[in-house]
């Protein structure tokens, strides 16, 4: 079962996204690895884009109903079953779905595995007979990023800035907090939410290829420069 599994990956996420990096890898003037890995990047966000932009907008919508959200939890302090109820019955009045910002991390996750793949061991020679028939076959990758940086190898100033755009990213979605002195769980949890996740996108990414360092900062720009777009044309319907 594992191995049929494995198979599906490989066929599935693995093959595609190492065949298409080789693929951008061949056509650019200067076969720069680094900039291959932009290209490719920016094409995964842009297939994503659909299902990233009905999160985005889900969690607008959350964000607009969260001071009613707050009354409820202090209306029903003392009875949380209550409590939990009168909550799903307000998304649904509201026809949000709390859950549905998470299908975009869901479907990155294998996404960022098989890229991981990719960047560790897709960058050997042996790995190219893995190429398909259309695809020319390079010999030899070279793994430098503008000649300065080799991309297969763990670079703490693309885990930095991974991390600092996580911050950034991370910060732009969660929910303005109230100015109240009575600050509730969930706000707390938000709030450490800024800070954890760019601290643990950095601990993972320190030890790893720094492409996919490189990968995690270019889509977590495309994510903020989406976010602040849409965010401006809501501000712009609702007047």
């Amino acid at each position: 079962m594992f191995g049929f599994l494995v198979n599906i990956f490989n066929i599935t996420l693995y093959l595609p996204l190492f065949n298409l990096l080789i693929l951008i890898y061949n056509y650019l003037p200067f076969s720069d690895f680094g900039l291959s890995i932009i290209i490719l990047t920016i094409i995964i966000r842009f297939i994503l884009y659909p299902i990233s932009v009905k999160a985005l907008h889900s969690q607008r919508a959350l964000q607009k109903i969260q001071p009613k959200v707050q009354e409820l939890q202090k209306k029903y302090k003392d009875d949380k079953e209550k409590q939990a109820k009168e909550t799903l019955e307000l998304y649904k009045t509201e026809k949000v779905n709390p859950f549905s910002g998470l299908l975009l991390a869901i479907i990155q996750l294998p996404i960022l595995i098989a890229l991981y793949r990719v960047f560790w061991q897709g960058l050997k020679p042996e790995e190219l007979v893995n190429l398909y028939g259309f695809i020319a076959n390079p010999g030899h990758i070279n793994t430098m990023f503008l000649g300065l940086i080799d991309l297969s190898q763990p670079n703490i100033v693309f885990a930095i800035l991974a991390g600092l755009t996580q911050f950034v990213q991370t910060k732009m979605l969660l929910p303005k907090q109230s100015n109240s002195k009575e600050k509730d769980v969930s706000q707390m949890v938000q709030k450490q939410m800024i800070y954890f996740l760019p601290v643990i996108t950095v601990v993972i990414l320190f030890r790893l290829p720094s492409a996919l360092g490189l990968y995690w900062t270019i889509s977590s720009i495309f994510s903020i420069v989406q976010q602040y777009f849409l965010t401006k044309n809501d501000l712009k319907e609702n007047g």
